[in-house]
């Protein structure tokens, strides 16, 4: 049998597995970053709390504006401040921000290429039942598209940490989205963490899995499931998507020949498009796409969503099986 790395939580498989929201984490690296350099600023629009800018808000009130319902502003004030030397943090539900202010993000942020942090809450069909109209399914695709743009998604609350410390350091616009709901914590303070750099989270020699966010643990489900059947996984854990680790992907595919992506989010321009353009251009072998299949979300229970999405371990057991089963 083989073992999911060691810097993973011991009792990875365990039914309670302690469960937080990646947005906590968050939460939690913007208050040391704050602590780490006093040019980090927070904006927020009228959503505080959710997006967990409070704990910042009360410790550095003088470096926090609540902009209000207002994420045009949110994006183009951000870049003013980021153009006088400060580092702003911009933060709202991801279906707003980028959803709402795409064109400020392009044109004060991007064009500039000043570094603000764009912190996109509450993503996916896991927002629950909130529904459609809140549940961001194609913020991925609308930041990877923009030059200059970094794209992250943290697999966890302990991630989601680190990547907000590294964000601050470098010079750079960035993309981070975010879960509402709980995800298991599957990474430990070892774990490593380094922008542009994929993970193995699982070894494998037959086929390998790529994910973000929390369909990274229900890929090491699948694969663990997999092992029963002789079918050995490997299991990725690509929280940048822009600059993708073409490395790292590269070499899976050399060495398992075929491959499965997995996002909460469409199956167009996300994850699995960037995958595709890598493969297609330069290893092309057989690949199988697992996301949300040009359709908006609806209001239900996280869990519910997520199972009639096809966002399964199940599902990835059955396009892990068919991939296998693919020639070029």
């Amino acid at each position: 049998m083989v073992n999911p790395k060691a810097y993973l939580i011991p009792k990875l498989f365990d039914a309670d597995l302690e469960q937080v929201p990646s947005r906590n984490g968050f939460g939690e690296g913007l208050v040391l970053a704050g602590e780490e350099n006093e040019q980090v600023v927070a904006l927020c629009a009228d959503l505080t709390e959710s997006t967990r800018t409070q704990a910042f808000a009360e410790k550095f009130p003088q470096r926090f504006l609540e902009i209000g319902v207002a994420e045009q502003n949110l994006a183009t004030v951000a870049a003013g401040m980021a153009l006088g030397g400060k580092i702003p943090f911009i933060s709202s539900y991801a279906t707003f921000s980028p959803g709402r202010n795409w064109e400020q993000i392009r044109t004060t942020i991007c064009y500039n290429d000043v570094p603000v942090k764009i912190i996109g809450s509450h993503a996916g069909v896991s927002v629950g039942p909130d529904g459609a109209t809140h549940q961001a399914l194609e913020d991925i695709a609308m930041m990877r598209a923009l030059p200059n743009m970094i794209v992250i998604s943290p697999t966890d609350s302990i991630e989601a940490r680190k990547a907000t410390l590294a964000i601050a350091r470098i010079h750079k616009p960035v993309y981070m989205r975010l879960s509402r709901d709980k995800v298991p914590l599957i990474t430990t303070k070892q774990t490593p963490f380094k922008i542009g750099k994929a993970e193995i989270f699982y070894e494998g020699k037959d086929v390998t899995v790529v994910a973000i966010g929390q369909m990274v643990y229900r890929a090491l489900l699948a694969a663990k499931e997999l092992e029963l059947h002789k079918i050995s996984v490997r299991v990725i854990n690509c929280h940048t998507i822009k600059p993708l680790d073409k490395n790292s992907i590269l070499k899976a595919a050399e060495e398992t020949r075929a491959m499965v992506t997995v996002e909460e989010h469409q199956i167009t321009g996300g994850l699995g498009g960037a995958v595709a353009e890598l493969l297609s251009q330069n290893c092309p072998i057989p690949l199988k796409i697992i996301g949300i299949e040009d359709s908006f979300g609806e209001s239900g229970e996280p869990n519910e969503l997520l199972e009639k999405f096809g966002l399964t371990k199940d599902a990835i057991i059955k396009s892990v099986t068919a991939v296998l089963k693919m020639k070029v």
